[in-house]
């Protein structure tokens, strides 16, 4: 998702719904029961993931670094959707759940841009890796793509939102916890 249509999808409720029902149409996004196996299995996926990130920096893998940190933003999207009792099969479906149901209630607007920042450059990210990759390791060995200090930032950032997903997962939860 580009992001002049995210930000179109953010200050137009319709456009975001109408975009939410293409979803379901195509069975990409669906209802699901409440399931606290679900939320935390991809919470504790998440946590995995990032300290997944932490080994690696270690060890200078900076590109899986940066694949990390995706799929632990990726994780923690999926638990915040699913205790909204949503599923998706698709990463511009799970952004549009997450910004109807989240937005204006503890995601900001550069959360929804980090996530989007990840699915809209994940291919194109992997794609790139793989090929310079194979450049260098034909003509010159291999070496990293990315450098310590970007891949720390952003380690930094995708731990911040984990951090505050999980505070507004606990709110969820205990709201859900309230109802009769």
């Amino acid at each position: 998702m580009k992001i002049n249509e995210l930000n179109k999808l953010l200050t137009k409720s319709t456009l975001l719904n109408n975009r939410i029902k293409f979803y379901e149409k195509k069975k990409l996004i669906e209802k699901v029961p409440f399931d606290l196996n679900e939320i935390n299995g991809h919470l504790k996926k998440s946590e995995h993931d990032l300290k997944f990130v932490s080994d690696n920096l270690k060890l200078e893998y900076f590109d899986w670094c940066i694949t990390g940190c995706y799929y632990a933003t990726y994780q923690i999207a999926l638990a915040l959707i699913r205790a909204k009792k949503f599923y998706s099969k698709n990463h511009d479906a799970t952004l549009c759940i997450l910004a109807r149901e989240y937005y204006s209630s503890g995601i900001t607007k550069e959360d929804i841009e980090l996530i989007n920042m990840f699915f809209l450059n994940y291919q194109d990210l992997l794609f790139y890796v793989s090929s310079k990759e194979r450049r260098e390791e034909a003509s010159y060995g291999t070496k990293s793509n990315f450098d310590r200090e970007e891949v720390e930032k952003l380690r930094a950032k995708t731990a911040q939102f984990i951090d505050k997903a999980k505070i507004i997962l606990k709110n969820t939860l205990d709201e859900i916890n309230k109802k009769p």
